[in-house]
């Protein structure tokens, strides 16, 4: 009996805490609503320039890499298999449906170090700047081959992002 109060206390504090996690990530998914949800991809995307399968780590606001987008479709991070073509880049992540980014709505590609919860070695993770509803985002990618990745995206972006301000965010190539 000595026991039962401190356990009981114990699991009140963890579901509490649970309860207001849901809460929290309820308010950023209506806070973020007027951003929409990612095009699907379209039935012809084009000539494909890189498939690959690889990490899909976040997306974030641009330049604002702890401010995760909780958007249907880019919530969580997840395996996914990238499709670069002329008209955009297929994010086809497990357990949710396709995502399109059409090539007028990219406009920047690049590295970076880390985002949200992930860090990795100089320049691990390859970041695509776009715009979803009215803002620009940044989703970021975790790929076996990054220099294969940004060479074949960098042909979808208008013209190189100028260098951030921080040297531990998101920078672009050239």
């Amino acid at each position: 009996m000595d026991r039962l109060l401190p356990a009981l206390i114990i699991v009140a504090v963890v579901a509490i805490v649970f309860a207001l996690l849901a809460r929290g990530w309820r308010a950023r998914s209506r806070s973020q609503a007027e951003l929409g949800a990612p095009e699907a991809p379209p039935t012809e995307p084009g000539e494909v320039a890189l498939s690959q399968d690889l990490l899909y780590v976040a997306t974030t606001r641009a330049d604002s890499p702890l401010d995760r987008i909780a958007v249907a479709g880019l919530r969580f991070r997840a395996r996914a298999v990238v499709t670069v073509t002329a008209s955009g880049v297929v994010l086809d992540l497990a357990g949710v449906r396709p995502a399109f980014i059409p090539r007028a709505a990219i406009t920047g590609v690049g590295r970076a170090t880390w985002t949200i919860d992930r860090v990795v070695g100089t320049d691990g993770l390859v970041f695509v700047r776009w715009r979803l509803g009215g803002a620009e985002v940044d989703s970021y990618l975790r790929s076996a081959d990054p220099d294969a990745l940004v060479t074949a995206l960098t042909p979808l972006a208008p013209a190189p992002q100028k260098p951030a301000k921080a040297p531990s965010t998101p920078r672009s190539t050239p």
